[in-house]
């Protein structure tokens, strides 16, 4: 008999711009800032945290040397703390909070922050490639992976153009999806929908004056279809444009995850309970296809129907992923990215799982509803689903 799982805080700070307001935050003070604010919200003694697993997807330069446990060392947490860091790709940090679940649900531990950070202005994505190639240390291409899959490439634009023409979705389709996903951001921002998720942070602006970060930055509150339509194709005679792409950002984000033991010792209340986690490979040259099977297996081992979730996250790497997610899966449009994703909001790669689960735990509450449900597709054909119940 397992036992349960609860998320007791969840918090994000706001995304940055590629070299915007976070262009200043190293990676390790960002996810520092982060922890402390978890600890903080849930009024917790630092010196119960067991162990913080954090993800983080270009692992390299100011990223290296097991960020997680720089981000400890850069917080308020005691020396005491233990820290490790995970990459599964896009779905590193859900996959750390499935970690860090397993480990609560096990009797191993009672108290796990789980979270990730990506700073992409300071460590470009593909760094972790460009570098050993320009210093002629090889590729992670082995002989094994080529015979297995010659001739084409691994590539998460390929694979965007690839869902599209697979699950028949236009450019209009694509197009429009982009505009609603800022629509919906920008109408969350208005009503101040994202105010108890997000951690503040001080920054300095051009002109040495200070000012607290506290808004997405990648919304276009004056975004326009016609506008997005505009926008160059990635690749001639494709459908995919930067406008419906996901945007590079910089941001960090986390939960607390606890037993019922760590529900005592903290005097907490929860959240959200995790109800259920999946992980599942697929197809690694289409690549972003692996989503649609994963959610239907973790509806098959629950019992529940795609009906029964109340609210949907579906990251949106590119808007081909979840219209196709959307076609196969049957589910409520109405229901999914409610507060707008990726497209406009940013994907901080390593830190957008647990940003995902801190925006649909906050929707559940602030909307009363039940049940709800995240997946993203990851680099290598992968994909991770987590089902959480609001308490």
């Amino acid at each position: 008999m397992t036992g349960e799982a609860y998320i007791v805080a969840a918090a994000r700070t706001a995304g940055g711009r590629k070299g915007g307001r976070l262009k200043g935050w190293h990676p390790a003070d960002l996810g520092g800032a982060l922890i402390d604010a978890l600890v903080a919200r849930a009024d917790a003694d630092p010196a119960l945290i067991e162990d913080v697993i954090f993800g983080c997807v270009m692992q390299v330069g100011e990223q290296a040397i097991n960020i997680a446990r720089n981000a400890v060392l850069a917080s308020k947490l005691p020396e005491t703390v233990p820290a490790t860091s995970v990459d599964r790709q896009c779905g590193s940090s859900q996959q750390a909070l499935h970690f860090a679940a397993q480990a609560v649900m096990s009797g191993a531990m009672d108290i796990v922050i789980a979270g990730g950070v990506e700073c992409m202005t300071r460590v470009p994505m593909g760094l972790s490639v460009m570098l050993p190639a320009q210093n002629n240390f090889g590729t992670y291409m082995s002989p094994g992976i080529v015979a297995r899959y010659p001739g084409p490439q691994f590539s998460q634009f390929v694979g965007a153009e690839m869902m599209a023409e697979k699950y028949k979705l236009s450019k209009d389709m694509l197009d429009r999806f982009a505009y609603e996903s800022h629509a919906k951001a920008a109408a969350a921002i208005s009503a101040g929908k994202f105010e108890r998720e997000i951690v503040p942070l001080t920054i300095e602006l051009e002109d040495g004056s200070k000012s607290k970060h506290t808004a997405d930055e990648g919304i276009r509150f004056d975004a326009s279809l016609e506008a997005i339509r505009n926008v160059k194709l990635i690749r001639e005679g494709g459908v995919i444009t930067a406008a419906t792409s996901s945007q590079i950002c910089d941001g960090a984000s986390g939960v607390l995850i606890v037993s019922e033991a760590g529900l005592k010792a903290l005097g907490a209340k929860p959240l959200a309970r995790i109800h259920h986690m999946t992980v599942m490979g697929g197809d690694p040259v289409i690549m972003l296809e692996a989503p649609i099977p994963a959610t239907r297996r973790a509806l098959a081992k629950t019992g529940l129907k795609i009906g029964d979730i109340d609210l949907f996250e579906v990251n949106e790497a590119f808007a081909s992923v979840p219209l196709a997610w959307l076609k196969e899966t049957g589910a409520d449009p109405a229901r999914l990215n409610v507060r707008g994703g990726a497209i406009a909001l940013g994907h901080p790669l390593g830190a957008t799982g647990t940003k995902l689960m801190t925006t649909l735990v906050h929707a559940l509450r602030d909307e009363n509803k039940r049940y709800g449900l995240q997946t993203m597709c990851e680099g290598g054909g992968m994909a991770n689903v987590t089902i959480v119940e609001r308490l």
